[in-house]
């Protein structure tokens, strides 16, 4: 029911976002003498802000259209190489012209990068990308929407996620490396612990974690305490809602984005306030650059996917509150993950000194997990400084850890 009253509440704000926008037109024509009076430009900022906030986010585009390499532009565009109903694999293919003219005569080791499904689009990782692309053939998981996936397409629970990794890897062709963001670290250590069981040919040859909740039992957040303190029922009866009309997904039970992201906004409230109160002043006093900084960071924050019922639960269950992976009673499809398997995949984990997401030990944990992996082919790194984002984006991210991440990267690859 709640699905349904937020999409009414967005068609019956409707004409009022439409006269918003008009008037926001209206009172930055140049046509208007008034538009640079004190009047006209608090009624410029006031419609431009009552538009953007009720308007809807929809998916960002990735914009990642060059890179420089040794001073030198060279041209990307996206392929998607592989995909299924619930995701694309994105490759950012470099101009191999332009990788000449940089200086790059051999290929670099690739490189995929697991993007969370945990309530925002793969986009969010953009300038993780970016900072990965000058020394690596990257590759992303694109997650699809599932409120955009017919039921007729079924379920995709954490056996499905950790199926679709291997599958995706097994595309590649070639054994590559692995850069897990966040959320998808478990599954990650448990599809690298099948392949290497397996003695997969197309197991990665290294796999880097970021602020992964690999054991969510170490310094436990906010986020954490609260799916613990939550009865699992709690989030069977009040995170799921059907999907409504118009969408591809009608019918399909989710964990509805807009939910998440009213949980996150909650938790910072004040400081979501403040930054629409200084994006109202920017615009008052014609502050442009500052006012597009703003557009563009809740353009990839307001933007947010539907998960579905069964992987949104399973990883309440299995992730934070029976914590399988680190008990070692996580199974795929009845047969039991056992990290110990892996004897050749070199691991890396980087966590940031202020994350408040996925606290200092819980990415760290995978090291214990894993005690067949010699330790040369292991390292452990904390960021100071940094939060939860701190540790795949921003300055400090390209500065620090990414020269480390290729270090690693190249350290495990006897290729290159």
């Amino acid at each position: 029911m709640l699905y349904a009253l937020h999409e009414a509440n967005y068609y019956a704000a409707a004409p009022m976002r439409a006269a918003a926008r008009m008037a926001r037109d209206w009172w930055s024509s140049p046509l208007n003498p008034a538009r640079n009076s004190t009047l006209g430009r608090n009624a410029y900022a006031g419609a431009d802000l009552y538009a953007n906030v009720t308007r809807r986010y929809g998916r960002p585009e990735w914009q990642i259209d060059e890179v420089t390499i040794n001073d030198t532009p060279v041209r990307v565009r996206q392929t998607v190489v592989w995909e299924s109903p619930w995701c694309r694999l994105v490759q950012f293919d470099r101009d191999m012209a332009g990788m000449r003219q940089a200086g790059k005569l051999t290929l670099d080791p690739a490189v995929l990068i697991v993007a969370p499904m945990s309530g925002h689009y793969a986009t969010l990782l953009r300038g993780t990308v970016e900072a990965l692309l000058p020394n690596h053939a990257v590759f992303i998981t694109d997650w699809s929407n599932a409120r955009d996936v017919p039921m007729m397409e079924g379920r995709f629970d954490f056996a499905d996620y950790i199926d679709h990794l291997r599958s995706m890897l097994t595309a590649m062709g070639h054994r590559s490396h692995v850069v897990a963001v966040c959320q998808p670290g478990p599954a990650v250590l448990a599809a690298a612990a099948l392949m290497a069981e397996d003695n997969d040919p197309h197991r990665p040859r290294s796999m880097t974690f970021m602020g992964s909740p690999i054991d969510a039992r170490q310094s436990p957040t906010v986020t954490n305490k609260l799916a613990e303190e939550r009865p699992f029922a709690w989030f069977q009866s009040s995170m799921i809602y059907t999907v409504p009309p118009p969408y591809p997904g009608v019918g399909r039970r989710v964990y509805p984005g807009f939910v998440q992201l009213a949980s996150f906004m909650s938790m910072n409230r004040e400081r979501h306030q403040e930054a629409h109160r200084k994006y109202f002043g920017h615009l008052v006093a014609g502050d442009g650059d500052s006012a597009d900084k703003h557009l563009t960071f809740y353009d990839e924050y307001l933007a947010v996917m539907d998960l579905t019922e069964e992987f949104y639960l399973q990883t309440i269950d299995l992730v934070f509150q029976s914590y399988a992976l680190p008990r070692g009673e996580l199974t795929h499809r009845g047969r039991l993950v056992n990290p110990a398997a892996i004897t050749d995949i070199g691991l890396m984990t980087v966590e940031g000194e202020l994350d408040d997401i996925s606290g200092i030990g819980q990415t760290q944990a995978a090291h214990d997990l894993c005690p067949n992996i010699p330790q040369d082919l292991k390292r452990d790194y904390v960021q100071a400084g940094v939060g939860h984002y701190g540790v795949f984006n921003g300055r400090r991210f390209r500065e620090e850890i990414v020269p480390r991440v290729h270090d690693f990267v190249r350290l495990n690859d006897p290729d290159f």
